[in-house]
């Protein structure tokens, strides 16, 4: 499909969701930005995504306030709240910060939420392309349980093309490459949904302009799979994923349900890396500011189970304030060459506490990933054949960097509770 191409290996990059919730401002994003270019670039790293309501002038953190003004243009549609993002003002919206981003090599994203700002359809503005107003293409029963900000959009109805049309149209000029839409790809009535998605699937290709689409939040039902891939480059399999073992402990199932669903240009998403300085003006996931909570080996757990899985990689926490610890988890490049160059991803067995993944490397060789998911230290282990190879291997440990020798029946682990190890076998 077109658009998979936008996506051949699954996007890896900074969201300011964990750390700034609704309320991060230009400064932030900008050094964010630099960070990246100056110590994660080579390694992969590219997209700088500045998370919802950024049109919102008076937000403080993760809690959004219901029904207040919104910063939004003639035709209906959200723009920068300058307060936040003085660079937006005479209505450059974020083309001046993307614009910054690209200057570093890099590349700028977005979130919004599905559907049309509530207070445009209340005025019934104009809709750009169209003689028809926002109130004309409101979806009024369609509205997002968590936030008050928008109607859905009703596909049949004449203008709702042409909205989604003018909107990307407005971020095609700004010089957008990654579009979060929220609010989109999980409910109970999700059917209502897939209008929507193809609204924004039209309007993409009709934008000129490159743009990865993400859908969130999750779980997404796997039944719709067929349609995310035809629609989407990204996917959330979960609903927001915080610092808590349990919800780390549940992405194992969800990984097992969707491993065949990824590859180039269509990845089921285990949603952000919540590492690092996490909760500065967020309250969510139970926290306010703090660091992760996940133990160092709960960290490599997940840092293993999303590069073999090849989910999407979105660091969630700030990254200037990064320790030796949380960049090396960022910046080994072998477990990136896998995460970005492996395929057929599979878990090979669940048996109590323990679990081994495997994929297979472009080069011939097989990665193997060992699990220890109990509260008691286990011992881990898995035979080639198992992995599918039967000739003998030589393995080398990609976390710790180090050879350690042939493999010639089984590969094994002692292994603390809630970690993990990654080898490579040649």
């Amino acid at each position: 499909m077109n658009h998979h191409r936008f996506a051949p290996v699954p996007p890896m990059g900074w969201n300011s969701w964990d750390c700034y919730g609704a309320a991060v401002r230009e400064e932030e994003i900008r050094g964010n930005a630099e960070y990246i270019a100056k110590h994660l670039k080579p390694y992969g790293w590219e997209y700088v995504v500045v998370d919802i309501q950024w049109y919102e002038p008076g937000a403080v953190s993760s809690q959004y306030r219901p029904f207040v003004p919104l910063e939004m243009d003639a035709y209906s549609r959200l723009v920068p709240a300058v307060n936040r993002f003085p660079s937006a003002a005479g209505g450059q919206g974020f083309k001046p910060l993307a614009d910054y981003v690209h200057s570093l090599s890099l590349k700028f994203g977005i979130h919004i939420m599905r559907g049309i700002p509530r207070q445009a359809v209340h005025a019934a503005t104009p809709i750009l392309g169209t003689d028809a107003t926002a109130r004309d293409i409101a979806h009024p029963n369609s509205i997002c349980p968590w936030n008050t900000d928008m109607y859905g959009v009703d596909a049949s109805k004449e203008g709702a093309q042409e909205y989604y049309d003018s909107l990307f149209r407005m971020y095609a000029e700004w010089g957008v490459d990654f579009v979060k839409v929220d609010d989109i790809a999980a409910s109970k009535l999700y059917h209502i949904h897939l209008d929507e998605i193809e609204l924004i699937r039209k309007a993409i290709d009709r934008c000129g302009r490159p743009m990865v689409l993400s859908l969130s939040p999750g779980p997404a039902p796997l039944e719709h799979a067929d349609h995310f891939l035809k629609n989407a480059n990204m996917w959330r399999m979960t609903d927001d994923f915080w610092d808590l073992w349990p919800l780390l402990l549940g992405m194992f199932e969800r990984c097992e349900k969707w491993a065949d669903f990824a590859g180039p240009g269509h990845w089921p998403d285990c949603d952000m890396l919540p590492l690092g300085h996490l909760g500065i003006r967020s309250v969510d996931g139970g926290g306010s500011d703090r660091w992760t909570r996940f133990t160092r080996d709960e960290q490599l757990t997940m840092m293993t189970l999303w590069c073999i899985f090849r989910s999407p990689l979105m660091f969630g926490g700030e990254l200037r304030d990064n320790d030796d610890w949380t960049l090396s988890l960022l910046t080994n490049e072998e477990v990136l060459d896998m995460h970005r160059n492996s395929f057929g991803a599979r878990q090979v067995y669940r048996e109590n506490d323990r679990v081994v993944w495997t994929a297979k490397g472009n080069d011939g060789s097989v990665y193997a990933a060992l699990f220890n998911i109990g509260d008691d230290p286990a011992e881990v282990a898995v035979s080639l054949e198992q992995l599918g190879t039967d000739s003998p291997k030589e393995a080398r440990d990609l976390w710790n960097r180090k050879n350690i020798g042939a493999i010639s029946q089984s590969l094994s682990a002692a292994l603390p509770p809630h970690s993990a190890s990654l080898y490579k076998l040649v």
